[in-house]
């Protein structure tokens, strides 16, 4: 279930959506907003959050690093089976690229392709704060590959990513990474209207 920034949330569609009770909705809602998701809105009720642009920014600040960080790991550690995997998981990215329905697709894709990056690193402790970000990149990386040209350009970057992997340089798959959220991150903030 995937809701945009700004949409409203019923709790009785909620409950007919899930078959869950009134009460473990308000408290899921209630987890939600002290992780910033939602916010309660006075005569409007719960909506979900819509990142304003510093919060965009840091997020994507902290994402080029992190990422950068865990795919120079991931160039030190990997098994060659899991080099294999990565190069699978582009495919498959590359392949859902192509295809009509887009967005869903390429997001599925794009979570398996950092599922693998992150499992090869071997750095439980920068997954773990990754995954604590997904939730708030998930409100912004539709929004990106959304934009007219970005998904040729999101293929490039990544491939990029694993080009470099492959050679078995880890700087330059890391600035390869740091460089693709960078792009998306630009991408995001003229979305927003406020491009740098």
């Amino acid at each position: 279930m995937r809701f945009k920034p700004g949409h409203h949330l019923v709790e009785r569609e909620l409950i007919e959506q899930t078959g869950v009770s009134r009460t473990t909705i308000r408290e899921v809602l209630r987890q939600l907003a002290a992780e910033g998701l939602v916010v309660t809105v006075p005569n409007r009720g719960t909506v979900v959050a819509t990142p304003t642009f510093e919060q965009a920014v840091e997020l994507y600040e902290v994402r080029a690093v992190l990422e950068g960080m865990a795919t120079r790991q991931f160039v030190q550690r990997a098994s060659a089976a899991q080099i294999r995997e990565l190069r699978s998981a582009f495919e498959e990215f590359e392949r859902a690229a192509a295809t009509e329905d887009k967005v869903s697709g390429l997001l599925e894709a794009k979570k398996r392709f950092y599922e693998v990056l992150f499992g090869g690193a071997g750095n439980s402790t920068v997954r773990s704060i990754v995954e604590g970000l997904q939730a708030r990149v998930s409100l912004l990386r539709a929004a990106s590959l959304s934009q007219p040209g970005r998904i040729p350009d999101s293929v490039e970057e990544i491939r990029a990513i694993v080009t470099a992997v492959e050679a078995g340089d880890p700087e330059a798959a890391a600035r390869a990474c740091a460089h693709h959220v960078e792009q998306a991150g630009q991408v995001v903030f003229r979305a927003m209207g406020e491009g740098r």
